[in-house]
C-alpha cells in the first residue's frame, strides 16, 4: 500500500470522496505541516498552528496510481485559490499534496507543470514533504458516513 496526504478545504468531504475511489483502501483526517504538536480542531480553527487540514489516502498502486490520484484530487478543488475552497476561508483550508516517499515528489511536480499548463492562474496547491501529521479527534473521522447530511463543500453525487 502506497500513502499520500492531501489538504482540498475541509477534510470531510476530501475523505468521504476517496473513500468511494477503487483502490483506495484508507484514509484517515488528520493536521499537518503546522508547527504546533498534537493540535485540536479548535486551535487549528482558530489560525494559531499553521496546520492544514488533511486526509491520508491508502491507496493499492496496482489498482489506481499517484496520477489517478491526483488527478480525481484535481476534480474536486480549485488548485488557484489561497486559503480557501468552496465558502470554508483559512490558511487551515489551503490545497496542498504531501509526500513521505521522495519519488513521489517528481511524479507529483509533473503532474503540478501538466495542470498549470492549462490555466493562465497560477496554481497555488503547495507540494512538500510531510513534516507533521496529526490524527483529527475521532468524532472527525469517517464523519460524513456517520452524519450523512453534514456540511461538505464538494459535490458528492
Amino acid at each position: 500500500m502506497k500513502t499520500i496526504v492531501l489538504a482540498g478545504g475541509c477534510f470531510w468531504g476530501v475523505e468521504e470522496y476517496f473513500s468511494r475511489i477503487d483502490g483506495v483502501i484508507e484514509t484517515e483526517v488528520a493536521y499537518s505541516n503546522g508547527t504546533k504538536e498534537n493540535p485540536t480542531y479548535e486551535e487549528v480553527c482558530g489560525h494559531k498552528t499553521g496546520h492544514a487540514e488533511v486526509c491520508k489516502i491508502g491507496y493499492d498502486e496496482k489498482i489506481i496510481t499517484l496520477e489517478g490520484i491526483l488527478e480525481k484530487f484535481f476534480k474536486i478543488i480549485d488548485p488557484t485559490l489561497i486559503n480557501r475552497q468552496g465558502a470554508d476561508i483559512g490558511d487551515q483550508y489551503r490545497t496542498g499534496i504531501y509526500y513521505t516517499d521522495l519519488d513521489d515528489k517528481m511524479i507529483i511536480k509533473s503532474f503540478i507543470l501538466n495542470e498549470q499548463s492549462k490555466t493562465e492562474l497560477k496554481i497555488q496547491t503547495e507540494v512538500e514533504e510531510l513534516k507533521a501529521y496529526y490524527p483529527a479527534e475521532e468524532y472527525h473521522q469517517k464523519y460524513l458516513k456517520k452524519n450523512p447530511g453534514g456540511y461538505c463543500h464538494i459535490d458528492l453525487s
